[in-house]
């Protein structure tokens, strides 16, 4: 019996305390539960299959939204269950090829004759940047390869350390980065390709609260317990193994779904080019996110049509993030002074249009400066307001943190509660 009915649900409510968005929570969840399943659950199309890991990329500008502090939780957790096997945060294709030949195991599958060969790791990255350089070809090109998860012996030789040889490759990886990273390291033609389509990326640039001290808010022995708990069950989660089944009403929304998706147009933020490859996976992502919100709720190797309808959902939804991941990245001269008026106007809230060219002139022409700032003021990011004293820019987005909330208070009201010990 499990204690929780949803073990995503019960990890992000578990999180409440944390300053993290809900999404970086939710996310680290997901890699967690995925990394418990390993290659041991799959949906089968002949000629490939779908198994549950993925490249999650949490994006946040640095010190703000936590993104290391938020995986370190679903990972802790994850490597506690004997038998997962932990990657390196840093490696060179040959030493990532190498553990996941030592990695190497024979696995019993229920109502499957043969021991299934394969090689699991799951790796949290704290810094994208010292585990991926995407100017290097044979990395991305192993990522790239990995990722699809199908059964298959990868091989390669190296000029020092001899062959290679992997059964059943399958990579799991979360890490952290910032938009200033990608913009640095991500040459514009990556954006469309083979590995970043792969990527799940989720954008956060503010704190979801204020909590100067978490431990003021939950008592060490709750917090224990509840950790405990969730420990057991994604114990439960990771005894999971063999084919998952698509039932004929999810088979019946997948057909209506995948008609949908390539006769109709695309939505505007996925208009460009550059998304094209993201576009072409998409639903591999929704059916590789479904298998992992099945496992966290039931035992049965059944996706039904709601967690591919979730899946798509909790997908689409971080479709419009892309854009602010890939806004630095290939962008003229003047986007990037746009980008900049608006994070200095977004940070004061309100700011003269005099204080606002004397932080900026010396780095902008005078021209560029006018011709960006009446962009942003006509795509609606920054009101004008006349005063006495001049005109006062002020940023008209969303807010910037929610208040710090009591103990017994969920911050976000879109999550459910969870029962410290709900049986199913």
């Amino acid at each position: 019996m499990r204690h929780y009915s949803n073990w995503i649900k019960a990890y992000v409510q578990h999180t409440r305390y944390s300053e993290s968005p809900d999404a970086y929570h939710f996310w680290t969840a997901v890699a967690t539960v995925a990394g418990a399943l390993r290659r041991r659950v799959w949906i089968d199309q002949r000629n490939f299959q779908w198994t549950p890991n993925f490249y999650i990329i949490l994006v946040g500008p640095p010190g703000v939204a936590a993104k290391s502090t938020s995986i370190r939780g679903g990972l802790g957790l994850l490597e506690r269950i004997p038998g997962i096997n932990i990657g390196p945060q840093s490696a060179t294709w040959q030493a990532l090829g190498e553990s996941l030949q030592n990695a190497q195991e024979g696995v019993e599958i229920p109502g499957v004759d043969d021991i299934q060969l394969m090689s699991c790791l799951t790796i949290g990255i704290s810094e994208l940047g010292t585990f991926l350089r995407p100017d290097n070809k044979e990395m991305v090109d192993f990522l790239v390869a990995v990722w699809d998860g199908q059964k298959e012996i990868w091989r390669r030789k190296t000029k020092t350390q001899g062959d290679i040889v992997v059964h059943n490759p399958w990579l799991n990886i979360i890490a952290c980065t910032t938009p200033a990273w990608l913009k640095d390291n991500f040459p514009d033609v990556l954006i469309g390709g083979g590995l970043t389509s792969r990527m799940v990326f989720v954008f956060a640039d503010r704190k979801r609260q204020l909590v100067a001290y978490p431990a003021k808010l939950i008592n060490a022995a709750d917090y224990r317990d509840e950790e405990e708990r969730l420990f057991e069950d994604l114990v439960h989660i990771s005894s999971i193994a063999g084919e998952y089944e698509l039932s004929p009403e999810a088979i019946e929304w997948g057909e209506q779904w995948y008609a949908m998706h390539w006769t109709s147009a695309r939505t505007s933020h996925l208009a460009s080019e550059r998304y094209a490859g993201y576009f072409a996976r998409k639903q591999t992502h929704i059916h590789k996110l479904a298998i992992v919100l099945a496992a966290a709720q039931r035992d049965e190797l059944v996706i039904l049509p709601e967690d591919l309808q979730a899946a798509n959902t909790l997908i689409t939804d971080l479709e419009e993030d892309m854009q602010h991941v890939f806004s630095a990245i290939g962008v003229s001269q003047g986007a990037q002074i746009s980008s900049e008026l608006l994070t200095l106007v977004k940070a004061s809230r309100k700011i003269t249009l005099k204080e606002l060219w004397r932080l900026s002139m010396n780095t902008t022409a005078q021209k560029d400066f006018t011709e960006a700032l009446k962009g942003l003021v006509e795509a609606g990011y920054i009101k004008v307001f006349p005063t006495p004293d001049g005109k006062v820019l002020q940023y008209s987005g969303p807010k910037i943190i929610a208040p710090s909330l009591p103990a017994n208070q969920s911050p976000n009201p879109d999550i459910d509660p969870v029962p410290s010990a709900e049986a199913e």
